[in-house]
């Protein structure tokens, strides 16, 4: 026990150290209640928040941020290792090794190939574009020659890029429309049905139809190499943004928003918009 609390209690442990202190928090005896009662589906949340704050922080850019985002979600592999070791399933070194072995296994033209002579890596005229398709062929060979072609796409992704992935899978069999202008004129087609089921049906089709025009969305950004979860993001800054211009104006009169009118805010909103594009205006 002293040699694992050196080891807890050493800045410089690294790993291992990590390891330590997750072990000890789900120890039975003298362990943390609340790390001892999380299971695998309790905790599988996290994971996908500390995804997206690792994700906000590299898109604001605050680098001295990411160490400890990156810290958060690498503790959240470490718990659900804990817990499986917990159960006699498999440990943190499985998880490390097979993703070690994913890694060798997708990059022949870095490590060269794992059976055969002894090569180096082919990196000759190797892009970048194909590697993506060698990836996913190889994805697919792990998947099984009896998977479905949409099976796998993991229906916790957020649903934009869930919708990028479910098409990826599906243009790698032909069912695709070969030009951009072909999605914009299905988008214009599923515009339309928005507005009619909003004229003349109930909540759930004007809700499916939403749908139909945000899977089209993707689509488009797909053609167009977007990613709409990026874009989207991107969108949400800009709109928080400029929505704080014009609260910072109104307050210089003493209101708010809510004794402001669209009107007014609508033409602040311009102010911030051109703003944006001449700061020295």
């Amino acid at each position: 026990m002293v040699e694992t609390d050196d080891l807890i209690h050493d800045p410089d442990g690294g790993m291992p150290r990590l390891l330590a202190i997750m072990a000890r928090l789900r120890d039975p005896v003298g362990g943390c209640p609340w790390d001892l009662a999380q299971d695998f589906g309790s905790i599988a949340p996290y994971a996908i928040e500390e995804a997206h704050e690792v994700a906000d922080v590299i898109a604001r850019e605050a680098w001295a941020e990411l160490p400890g985002e990156l810290g958060d979600l690498l503790f959240q592999a470490v718990f659900q290792a804990q817990i499986a070791h917990d159960r006699g399933l498999f440990g943190f070194g499985d998880v490390v090794r097979r993703i070690a072995d994913k890694m060798v296994m997708r990059h022949p033209h870095v490590f060269g190939p794992q059976q055969g002579p002894a090569v180096g890596p082919d990196r000759a005229g190797h892009r970048a574009g194909q590697q993506a398709i060698d990836w996913e062929a190889t994805k697919a060979v792990e998947r099984g020659a009896a998977a479905r072609v949409l099976d796998g796409v993991a229906l916790a992704l957020p649903a934009l890029s869930r919708a990028v992935k479910l098409q990826n899978r599906a243009a790698r069999v032909g069912f695709d429309w070969p030009a951009t202008d072909q999605v914009l004129a299905k988008l214009v087609e599923e515009a339309a049905e928005v507005v009619e089921a909003a004229g003349s049906l109930g909540p759930a089709a004007v809700a499916e139809e939403v749908g139909d025009l945000l899977f089209v969305m993707a689509n488009l950004a797909r053609h167009l190499n977007v990613d709409p979860e990026a874009a989207l993001r991107g969108a949400n800054a800009k709109f928080t943004r400029r929505f704080g211009r014009i609260e910072d104006w109104l307050a210089e009169s003493g209101r708010t928003p809510a004794q402001s009118d669209l009107a007014e805010m609508d033409g602040l909103w311009n102010r911030a918009k051109a703003a944006e594009r001449d700061p020295g205006a």
